[in-house]
């Protein structure tokens, strides 16, 4: 068997039938009740967020949220949130903190939309503004990369007291492509820029910049869909478990201890 390159992982990642934040939200939780808007502007269809239940814990999840094919993409926006789709996510986890209820993201974007209206709309303060804010918030937080996990359109949402990344998943500072234009002025060389980039599952948990690594199939988590719902949902019961028994200030500076430590 030929060796799994980084860009095999890459290419995982972007697989149209990979299942997505709401598969995975619809499977794991019950009583999912979606909310919209982030009270300024509209809403944001490529970020999803509501109330469920985990077994009988009422949760707040949100998730970036893809499409399947040309058109589910272009009501998604290809999952790369505008500012309204942060703002609305923060929203939700404002409203979790009020109600004392845990916090569960799913990560999957290539990046934060770049287009004019998304800065004009203030793009860059609204990612800003959720990792400050999620860096205080005292409930549980627990952030999922079920997919690309790219920039600060990942990070807006992935500031938790535990990462979780799928085995064939990928995180990293922007896309290979992006960091090949960058780097090597030359956006063709991805697969040589995502070996070098450390963007894997494996990777980042040598790193020590993930806490763990939920396995699935080789050919990736549509072959194997219950089995990854199964495991996703018994960590997430053991880990919200552990981090309730924390006092709120012990949980907040174990989250900031955690990412100044990266």
């Amino acid at each position: 068997m030929s060796k799994i390159t980084a860009w095999d992982k890459v290419t995982l990642a972007r697989e149209l039938g990979r299942p997505k934040a709401l598969d995975y939200i619809n499977n794991i939780f019950q009583e999912f009740m979606e909310l919209h808007g982030d009270r300024y502007f509209g809403d944001d269809k490529s970020i999803v967020g509501g109330i469920a239940l985990l077994e009988k814990m009422p949760v707040t999840v949100i998730g970036e949220q893809k499409g399947r094919n040309v058109k589910e993409n272009m009501e998604r926006n290809f999952g790369m949130p505008e500012p309204e789709g942060y703002r609305k996510a923060l929203r939700l986890m404002k409203q979790a903190e009020k109600f004392k209820r845990p916090i569960i993201t799913f990560i999957d974007t290539p990046g934060a939309y770049p287009g004019m209206g998304a800065e004009e709309r203030g793009q860059g303060e609204a990612i800003a503004k959720n990792l400050m804010e999620m860096s205080k918030l005292k409930v549980p937080i627990i952030c999922i990369v079920i997919g690309e996990g790219s920039s600060g359109g990942a990070l807006a949402i992935g500031v938790g007291d535990k990462i979780v990344m799928l085995e064939n998943a990928v995180y990293s500072i922007l896309s290979p492509e992006g960091f090949a234009s960058i780097l090597y002025k030359d956006s063709s060389k991805a697969k040589e820029a995502a070996e070098n980039m450390k963007l894997t599952a494996k990777d980042l948990k040598n790193l020590g910049i993930i806490d763990k690594i939920i396995k699935e199939p080789e050919n990736g988590a549509q072959n194997d869909f219950e089995t990854i719902c199964k495991n996703i949902k018994e960590y997430l019961l053991k880990e919200i478990k552990n981090l309730e028994k924390l006092t709120k200030e012990e949980l907040v500076e174990q989250r900031y201890k955690k990412f100044r430590v990266m």
